[in-house]
């Protein structure tokens, strides 16, 4: 492996370590079960330790797929089962993808948006099936590019949007979703980031944000969907 990769590999170990750490290090601050505290109370540091490395083993997991497909020196592993058994993993996978990539500066995207008909056209056929990035420009964002990234059963498309303040907002696309003609939109928050998600046939979709307000993210995945569903 030369210099030049490295020094890259280590960079984006550390971008997913500090989103990981964005999200879940909120579990340090929770209290408690008022049931278990009583008991609990004398060996609370001890419960907290075991509670947060129970987290952040499951949590490895998640972070070792994702980076895998980019790094190709972690190993791939499969995603710990969430506690809410309605939150589909990609929603998850989405949220720490948003985390990871948003916030970097020089290359938050592999393909920008200056070659969006190539990247629309790579991603389609990495992922078997017909893809469109919606155009945002009417409600304020626009398109930064976009990047492939592993999922459960395959690859997966994420894009990024930004408005001219530099809010950021993804669309995380999944094919090969169980077949579902529910196309209502869903709503999950990952630590800090906010995402609408929904399954439309074949196909799943994650819109996330850290900046933008439940509403306005609610507007924009309509939006989204409207551009998608003409």
């Amino acid at each position: 492996m030369d210099k030049e990769n490295a020094t890259q590999e280590d960079a984006e170990l550390k971008a997913i370590s500090q989103a990981l750490h964005q999200i879940y290090d909120p579990v340090l601050e929770e209290p408690v079960p008022q049931r278990l505290a009583s008991p609990l109370a004398a060996r609370r540091p001890r419960w907290r330790m075991a509670a947060l490395a129970a987290g952040w083993a499951a949590v490895g997991l998640v972070a070792g797929l994702l980076a895998g497909w980019q790094l190709h020196a972690l190993r791939m592993g499969t995603p710990a089962k969430p506690e809410a058994a309605e939150v589909p993993n990609f929603v998850k996978r989405a949220a720490v993808a948003h985390a990871v990539y948003s916030p970097e500066v020089r290359h938050p995207v592999e393909v920008g948006a200056d070659q969006e008909q190539h990247l629309v056209a790579w991603l389609s056929k990495r992922l078997g099936t017909p893809l469109r990035a919606p155009k945002l420009d009417d409600i304020g964002y626009f398109l930064v590019g976009g990047r492939l990234l592993p999922g459960e059963n395959g690859p997966v498309a994420h894009f990024m949007y930004q408005t001219h303040q530099g809010t950021r907002i993804t669309l995380y696309v999944r094919a090969n979703a169980p077949g579902n003609n529910e196309t209502a939109f869903r709503y999950a928050a990952e630590g800090n980031v906010k995402v609408f998600y929904w399954i439309d046939r074949k196909l799943g979709y994650a819109l996330s944000s850290t900046d933008v307000g439940t509403d306005d993210l609610l507007k924009v995945a309509n939006a989204v969907y409207q551009q998608l569903n003409p």
